[in-house]
């Protein structure tokens, strides 16, 4: 049992804290007024993110559901459909803001986040229809959350965006957690970003910072975006100490985020064996692990709660799902007494 001041908490990775080392460099950043252009530490963070995507420019936003939301309305025009994976963060899980803010429209394609060029072009709706609203973007999240952390393949990537630029789409990658696509696949950031024109990712979640994401894409789209950051309130002054645990979470967390796919891995081996658990360990790919209840067992809901009675947090997210994210904040030992309670809650017997 965790003990009664402890939770295990493998809701997400965003609830990760600052080290003692990364807050030391929030305390000695050097700030300017980021709104006029002058915070030297954010045009480093600006700058090293831009070139590790293989972009022009970048962008430092609050979160990344404004990194998301920059996109829209940068890159559609009120009542452009936006194709995207099923049950993207984009289109559920940022309180309908993509219809709020930029009058947008999704259309699901594909099964589990993942989707295919031809499922593209089978969804795609050309512009001057009389009744059909025009296709204005595709979004793809690598990886992807509801998914389990799934890496979409970069071949499909390519085929997808491809095709969308010969129809004259714009495309936009979600990578909240393209950190971790990147250092499971092993490949660049810059060639997990190349056929997009617009790529975010996230610094709170994998890399455990406070607050942050970056926006990366031409010189002429991140100058509009910085407007449109502004109109939606993301306009910062001494940012410098949010870039500053940017910056040291690129030097010291990148690497390491291969510790939390296996911590995953751990994980997802002991519960798929459960009776009723609907889970296949070799599907773990980074640090998500979504389980499936069969219906003989309780609901998602109150699995959670006997979890959290038992000193483990973890995300009821639906009916029948549960969803468990390793970070640098559950440790190897941590997640394998979190395996041994839920297995606990899990099967009774």
């Amino acid at each position: 049992m965790a003990a009664a001041d402890r939770m295990i908490d493998l809701r997400s990775d965003t609830v990760t804290r600052p080290s003692d080392a990364m807050r030391r460099a929030i305390a000695e950043a050097a700030v300017g007024d980021d709104q006029y252009g002058e915070d030297p530490t954010v045009n480093r963070l600006q700058a090293r993110i831009a070139e590790l995507l293989g972009k022009e420019a970048a962008l430092f936003v609050p979160s990344g559901t404004m990194a998301n939301q920059i996109a829209l309305k940068l890159l559609t025009r009120p009542g452009d459909v936006v194709l995207v994976g099923e049950q993207a963060h984009i289109m559920w899980l940022e309180a309908g803001a993509g219809a709020a803010n930029a009058g947008v429209l999704f259309k699901p394609v594909g099964r589990g986040g993942l989707f295919t060029a031809a499922d593209f072009a089978a969804a795609y709706q050309a512009p001057g229809h009389i009744v059909l609203p025009p296709t204005g973007l595709v979004a793809i999240e690598n990886t992807h959350n509801f998914g389990g952390g799934l890496i979409f393949p970069q071949d499909e990537i390519v085929a997808i965006c491809t095709a969308a630029r010969a129809a004259g789409v714009r495309s936009y990658l979600d990578g909240a957690r393209l950190f971790n696509a990147a250092v499971a696949s092993g490949m660049p950031l810059a060639e997990l970003a190349a056929p997009f024109d617009l790529a975010s990712v996230a610094l709170s979640k994998g890399l455990g910072c406070p607050i942050g994401s970056v926006l990366a894409g031409s010189t002429a789209d991140i100058a509009a975006a910085i407007r449109i950051r502004r109109i939606l309130g993301g306009a910062l002054r001494q940012a410098g100490i949010l870039a500053a645990a940017g910056l040291y979470a690129l030097d010291h967390h990148v690497d390491r985020l291969a510790e939390d796919h296996d911590k995953a891995r751990q994980l997802a081996e002991r519960l798929a064996s459960l009776p009723g658990v609907l889970l296949d360990p070799g599907s773990v790919q980074t640090n998500i692990v979504v389980i499936g209840l069969a219906p003989e067992l309780p609901e998602a809901n109150a699995i959670a709660s006997r979890a959290r009675d038992a000193g483990v947090l973890l995300s009821a997210i639906g009916p029948r799902t549960l969803r468990l994210v390793t970070h640098l904040d559950a440790s190897v030992m941590e997640c394998r007494e979190a395996a041994e309670i839920l297995s606990r809650v899990l099967d009774p017997q």
